[in-house]
């Protein structure tokens, strides 16, 4: 069984792009994505209680867990929320966003004075690459300029996040305490979104109720928890490589359900995209 938890990963971590566009559909992003960490939080809460986990830990790492939280939790998914409500693609959302591997191992030298080999700069540049060619000249004509500003700041939010948690995390709390302090800030966040910027609504029918179930279970609760254990078993930069998959997963999901389409250029920028990520994430 766990030698498929890679492949359960990646439909599980893709999925989540699919199941964002019914979860639009019926709320507004930022009301959805409170609600959402509001009950995930509780759920980690729950079961931090029950498994005798240290809930109560020191105050500098409730902030570290709570600026991930606002890092991932909350630019990163209400980008990619808001990006999708704006029109964008869930393919090429999935796409920009995915880049975070290589922007994490370009970063990782200068920041976290890790050695960047020749073949991690090439795999940077060909990711991009791919990402230009699926966005194409069609910025602000089929796709929303606001999405891809949206999407970009996304990627931007889970690089730092991964850095943040890299260089700064205390691995002396648990991981469930640590999600649900993660969870709460992503809540805050996007409380905060709610509060001065937008007006909330959430619509509960039977599709919203069934796309934030996944959302909530499926990813929050499995994905995550199979890419921690992923983490745990593996080197992280073999476990990220795996990223180089979702974008043409999310792509064939998105043809499959939503019946998004996607032309040759895109496709060879799908394809270019991924060889970068995997040349940038891989070990020698």
């Amino acid at each position: 069984m766990l030698k498929f938890f890679p492949l359960i990963f990646i439909i599980l971590w893709s999925s989540a792009f699919i199941t964002t566009k019914p979860i639009i559909d019926n709320s507004e992003p930022f009301s959805a994505l409170a609600f959402r960490f509001f009950l995930v939080s509780i759920g980690f809460f729950i079961f931090s209680f029950y498994t005798k986990q240290k809930i109560i830990v020191l105050k500098k790492n409730i902030i570290q867990s709570l600026v991930s939280g606002v890092l991932f939790h909350g630019f990163y998914l209400g980008g990619v929320f808001f990006s999708i409500s704006k029109g964008m693609p869930t393919g090429i959302t999935a796409l920009i966003v995915s880049l975070q591997p290589i922007l994490t191992n370009a970063l990782a030298g200068p920041l976290l004075d890790e050695k960047i080999t020749w073949k991690q700069w090439v795999g940077v540049l060909l990711g991009f690459i791919g990402a230009a060619l699926v966005i194409g000249f069609d910025i602000g004509i089929n796709i929303p300029t606001i999405g891809v500003i949206a999407s970009f700041i996304s990627l931007i939010a889970i690089t730092s996040s991964t850095l943040w948690q890299k260089k700064l995390s205390d691995k002396n709390i648990s991981l469930s305490v640590s999600n649900m302090y993660q969870a709460v800030g992503g809540c805050i966040f996007h409380v905060i979104v709610i509060i001065f910027f937008v007006d909330p609504y959430i619509k509960f029918t039977t599709t919203f109720v069934l796309a934030m179930s996944h959302q909530i279970l499926l990813v929050s609760f499995g994905a995550f928890t199979i890419l921690m254990f992923l983490i745990k078993s593996n080197s992280a930069s073999k476990t990220v490589s795996l990223f180089f998959l979702i974008p043409a997963t999310s792509a064939f999901i998105a043809w499959l359900f939503l019946d998004e389409s996607l032309d040759k250029l895109d496709l060879i920028g799908f394809i270019i995209a991924s060889i970068g990520v995997f040349i940038a994430t891989r070990k020698n």
